[in-house]
């Protein structure tokens, strides 16, 4: 089950980061390149790394020029995420490249690769509210509460990776096809964004 095996690779990754927990210090991916768990493990890191850089820019005490700092390598970091998902969804179109689908074959409201993206961020969640429902210094009121929606997470993650494996299942047996669309990012885009290629200033 690809759901479970990339749950493991999310939640390495999450540990890995956070024994330093330093959003500069560089990757080391235990795994091959070229590989679907190296992609997974990279996918996840950015994500970990996005996740601190986000708590870093809601500092209400920040500094305007710090705050347009972090604001661009949030920018970077999403396009580095939509990347590395769609490298995702090549590694499964070529795996499935000689599927043909079934006549009645339909189409998945997202690929495999932008699921999977969730359950990237849905370990994430899990990690940082499972501490936040064992916070020793937080009042009852808000562990209790962290609890609770920390079942709530489980639930969720135990529902998308089931589904995440029928959707591969599914399209490995014809009974659905992949059909994927780049994001088509247009502001990083010097020659689509008219702020880049005009110089415009509002």
């Amino acid at each position: 089950m690809i759901a479970q095996h990339a749950n493991k690779i999310f939640s390495q990754a999450i540990h890995d980061y956070h024994v330093l927990n330093n959003i500069d210090h560089p990757i080391k991916n235990p795994y091959e390149a070229h590989t679907l768990e190296h992609l997974l493990y990279l996918k996840c890191w950015i994500d970990t790394v996005q996740w601190h850089m986000e708590d870093e820019v809601r500092d209400p005490n920040i500094a305007p020029v710090e705050g347009l700092k972090w604001k661009r390598r949030i920018d970077q970091s999403n396009q580095d995420r939509t990347d590395t998902v769609e490298y995702i969804d090549s590694y499964y179109l070529n795996a499935f490249k000689d599927v043909k689908p079934l006549p009645d074959a339909r189409i998945n409201t997202e690929s495999p690769a932008w699921a999977i993206d969730r359950l990237s961020i849905l370990a994430l969640k899990i990690y940082h509210m499972q501490i936040e429902a064992e916070r020793r210094d937080a009042t009852p009121e808000h562990r209790d509460q962290c609890g609770q929606k920390l079942r709530i997470l489980l639930e969720q993650r135990e529902d998308l990776s089931n589904s995440i494996d029928e959707l591969l299942e599914d399209i490995k047996m014809g009974k659905k096809y992949m059909k994927v669309y780049k994001q088509m990012k247009m502001y990083n885009d010097p020659s689509l964004n008219p702020v880049l290629y005009t110089g415009e200033k509002k």
